[in-house]
């Protein structure tokens, strides 16, 4: 974990070590029930090593799923109405879900700053989940997310050390 990831590798990466860590949490599974405390320490050390705005990954390629309170608080950072924000950047996906009409994020900029950081959705502002308590609760959609973020990446290959 010392030298700096190719962010745009991760997915082959992340293929290359799918299996093992799929085969480690059927092994573990009882173990990973007491291991937010590692996870957590790892989310913290890798966090600051990683520079989120080197990759963005996440915002080029993840439809975050989005509640009504995001678009009252998009809205309103907008100064818009929330008609028309949902008519201007969100649909309905198969599932149900409020989501992004296109990807990379609209308000992702050419910085890979976010135009809305502070008001962004709730799911950008918990991702990448690594930092949650009863990690094992989302240890498959963690692996998911590994093709996509170091920061989970690097968290999954610690916890398989």
């Amino acid at each position: 974990m010392s030298k700096q990831l190719d962010y745009k590798l991760l997915g082959v990466l992340a293929a290359k070590s799918e299996p093992e860590w799929k085969k480690y949490f059927s092994r573990n599974k009882k173990k990973l029930e007491g291991m937010d405390l590692l996870v957590h320490k790892l989310h913290d050390d890798i966090s600051r090593r990683v520079d989120c705005l080197k990759c963005a990954n996440c915002c080029r390629s993840l439809g975050p799923r989005i509640t009504d309170k995001d678009v009252e608080r998009i809205a309103k950072h907008l100064r818009l109405k929330t008609s028309a924000v949902i008519d201007k950047y969100f649909k309905i996906d198969e599932d149900g879900d409020m989501v992004f009409q296109n990807m990379p994020c609209p308000f992702l900029g050419d910085d890979n700053y976010c135009a809305i950081y502070e008001n962004r959705p709730k799911a950008c502002r918990e991702y990448p989940h690594t930092d949650r308590k009863r990690f094992y609760q989302i240890y498959n959609l963690s692996i998911k997310n590994a093709y996509t973020c170091p920061i989970v990446y690097e968290v999954m290959q610690g916890i398989n050390k």
